[in-house]
């Protein structure tokens, strides 16, 4: 499977090299921002664009690629449905007052670098936290990253890795350079991402991109990162971001018809 991946990674001669920065230089200007409101929608300032975004996968049904497939009108400030019960997703019709929405934040407020596990390769740093996992699977096509971490001494194994770990939209997964402890990111434009799923025929979360600042519904700011995922189908035990669960209810938002996969 491994070479398989690197075979198709170098046969398409995608030309990939994110930076090695710090999270500060990921962030978006003064006037962007996402307020998360008490049990109801995400507040979004500073006209932030809006887009849907497409997970495609490869010839074996695995994650391979982001395709962009509309833009959505970025108003000054718009809000964004949270609960998952809006009948005009992807904004708030405020179906969370008839739904009695129950948002109350539960997720750690805890540093990044601090929250996540580590596992060292002979040429990368991988950092790994796990509960902000969105089901996006991109980190499976090359045999899974924390297998190719071990062989990144390999230039062809290494650039998968990153990969693999930059096309994770949650910010679960992230890798470093060892000897100077920075990440390798690659420099998102900030923005707002609406996840779409056609292999498993569901919708998924906001993708924030672009290190757009975060606040909390008592005003204090989250830490700021060039990519996070915020639950929109109002399942989550670890609001406001996406564990996963959209995929465990099958939530979809009606914005496009899913086809369902032959077994």
């Amino acid at each position: 499977m491994r070479e398989k991946a690197l075979a198709r990674f170098l046969n398409h001669n995608i030309a990939y090299r994110p930076r090695v920065v710090s999270w500060e230089a990921m962030k978006s200007p003064e006037n962007m921002k996402i307020v998360i409101s008490k049990d109801g929608p995400y507040i979004v300032t500073g006209s932030v664009p809006l887009e849907m975004q497409v997970i495609e996968p490869n010839e074996d049904g695995l994650s391979w690629d982001w395709k962009l497939a509309k833009t959505f009108e970025a108003k000054e400030e718009y809000h964004l449905c949270r609960c998952g019960q809006s009948k005009n997703k992807p904004f708030c019709d405020n179906s969370h007052l008839r739904a009695k929405f129950y948002g109350t934040e539960t997720a750690s407020r805890k540093p990044y670098v601090r929250a996540a596990e580590g596992r060292e390769g002979p040429g990368l740093l991988l950092r790994d936290q796990e509960e902000l996992c969105a089901f996006a699977r991109f980190c499976d096509p090359g045999g899974k990253i924390w297998a190719l971490i071990d062989s990144t001494d390999d230039p062809e194994v290494r650039k998968l890795a990153v990969r693999e770990a930059n096309h994770c939209p949650s910010g679960r997964l992230a890798v470093y350079e060892k000897k100077t402890d920075r990440a390798i990111e690659e420099e998102l434009l900030p923005s707002i991402g609406l996840v779409e799923d056609p292999a498993l025929g569901c919708s998924g979360p906001l993708w924030v991109r672009g290190g757009i600042r975060i606040e909390s519904s008592d005003g204090t700011p989250y830490e700021v990162r060039n990519r996070v995922t915020l639950c929109r189908c109002g399942a989550s035990v670890n609001k406001p971001f996406c564990n996963g669960s959209h995929a465990s209810i099958m939530f979809r938002d009606g914005l496009v018809e899913f086809v369902k996969l032959k077994k």
